[in-house]
């Protein structure tokens, strides 16, 4: 890491706890703060090669329904070549409406490629902390590396977010949250914290668990020191919901699934081609790191079917073994017809060395020993083995250079190959790396021996730690390394590497 790099790390640290009154700016405010508008801090995302996102929501009291009235607010946005900024790119003032509980999304344009900058806000006499964000670099200028953090599941209660610091620590060009930003349930042990209101339901309730997690000042470092590319699972709304149903079969679901649609929204830097007509949200999206990388990314949820032979009267996942013969239908999809042909479509074009399908969960085959023989875990791609299977024949024609599937949601930290028809015998087409969780308790250890000792195809499986991926992509290999942190009941945990993985260019097979 550069100087002035590991500068911008340790001042962004400080500023965390920094005042956040600065001297006035010439732009006209109408109102003027006592207390701290940023306190949800700011973010960037949705990198291109001339343009970025940047993100704030203004929530002087954000426990408390953020605390402003409901009158638009002028934001003044600042984006610089220099943390001081003495060298403005671009500026501009947007509305903070409380329509959107006053968060602000700015599609910056008009940048140059491959760089990094800084950018701020400005709001009734207060100045936000700094962020750094950067452009994706134009092909063959710059590309030729690349770090990226894979990250998902963090339930508040669980854990401290000491995983945060760390990911901001790694300096990361790229950082890919693939689900379970934030927890609608309480549940598991030994927490640490809770949650400040009940499991949401409506917009209200949803912004709050959004502000209560968004305030945790680990999770903003990391949120201020990279740009993301975001996509959810299924705690953004429901525990295992699919589609247009719920785990309980609840007959309003559809209003709250929309509510929480719209609070993901509000809460992250994502561009406004991104919603759709009724608040509909699109957020499968592909982002291009000049031709080195191109990540495919993908909603699991949205588009479903819905899980077959589920518990009597209710929805969602089950264990199921071979009497759910339902679970074998050609029909049913996971990524949805419009979807699954996007991606083909986007496979079959791309001229990207490594292409990354960033989604939610673990994709290889994950059998489970049972007293009464396998079992299949019906939520995640094993629930849709025909699905998988158009997949697999997609990523087995060899027109996508180098896939690598990204996961999560397990909460065990996997490492697999993936083979061309989900069998170890046939040929390896490409390595899926499922980062552990940030906080969220894994399953059993016997589980997760059972589930190695069956499926030979993976390569490491570890549930009892917390932590995340690092991916270091160059032309000529990618490198993974599981990072692990002591312990998340501890916000000063340190972390570690538990094992390093590699895949050469050409060779789809992992390397230890």
């Amino acid at each position: 890491m550069s100087f002035g790099r590991r500068a911008f790390l340790s001042r962004a640290v400080a500023l965390a706890t920094a005042s956040f009154l600065r001297p006035s700016f010439a732009a006209p405010e109408k109102v003027r703060f006592t207390d701290d508008p940023f306190a949800l801090g700011i973010a960037s995302g949705s990198p291109r090669d001339t343009s970025v996102v940047l993100w704030t929501r203004l929530a002087p009291k954000p426990l408390e329904g953020g605390g402003l009235d409901p009158v638009g607010v002028d934001v003044r946005w600042e984006i610089a070549h220099d943390e001081k900024f003495s060298r403005i790119a671009r500026s501009g003032t947007s509305v903070a409406d409380p329509e959107r509980a006053h968060a602000v999304h700015v599609e910056c344009d008009g940048l140059e490629p491959g760089r990094v900058y800084h950018y701020r806000f400005i709001a009734g006499g207060a100045v936000s902390a700094v962020g750094r964000t950067r452009t994706a670099p134009a092909p063959g200028k710059g590309d030729e590396r690349l770090r990226v953090i894979l990250a998902s599941c963090q339930q508040y209660e669980q854990g401290y977010f000491a995983a945060h610091r760390h990911i901001a620590a790694e300096d990361p060009d790229l950082i890919a949250f693939v689900g379970d930003y934030i927890y609608e349930s309480s549940w598991g042990r030994e927490h640490v914290r809770k949650h400040a209101t009940g499991e949401p339901h409506t917009l209200a309730e949803y912004r709050a668990r959004y502000a209560q997690y968004k305030s945790d000042p680990d999770l903003q470092l990391a949120h201020r020191v990279a740009p993301w590319i975001v996509t959810w699972d299924d705690h953004e709304v429901d525990n295992d919901y699919a589609a247009d149903r719920s785990e309980d079969l609840d007959p309003d679901f559809l209003a709250r699934r929309t509510a929480a649609y719209r609070a993901f929204f509000e809460h992250h830097p994502l561009r406004a081609s991104t919603l759709l007509d009724g608040m509909g949200i699109r957020i499968f999206d592909r982002f291009a790191w000049g031709n080195l990388a191109l990540f495919h990314v993908l909603d699991d949820r949205q588009y479903r079917s819905y899980q077959s032979c589920p518990k009597p009267g209710r929805g969602g996942g089950n264990i199921v073994g071979a009497e759910c013969t339902a679970l074998r239908d050609p029909d049913r999809t996971l990524l949805g017809e419009a979807q699954e042909r996007w991606l083909g479509e986007g496979l079959a074009r791309s001229s990207a060395k490594w292409n990354l399908l960033t989604q939610q969960t673990l994709f290889v085959p994950a059998t489970r020993r049972t007293e009464a023989g396998p079992k299949t875990w019906t939520d995640g791609w094993d629930g849709y083995p025909a699905a998988r299977e158009r997949l697999l024949t997609q990523l087995s024609d060899g027109r996508a250079a180098n896939p690598v599937i990204l996961g999560g949601d397990v909460h065990c930290g996997y490492v697999a190959n993936v083979h061309a028809n989900a069998r170890p015998d046939s040929r390896v087409v490409a390595a899926e790396f499922c980062a552990t969780s940030i906080t969220s308790q894994g399953p059993s250890v016997n589980v997760v021996q059972g589930i190695l000792g069956l499926n030979k195809h993976m390569r490491y499986g570890n549930p009892t730690q917390r932590g995340y991926t690092r991916l270091d992509l160059t032309r000529e290999r990618l490198e993974a390394r599981m990072r692990v942190i002591e312990t998340p009941k501890r916000a000063d945990a340190a972390v570690s590497t538990d094992a390093t993985f590699y895949v050469e260019a050409g060779k789809p097979g992992l390397v230890r």
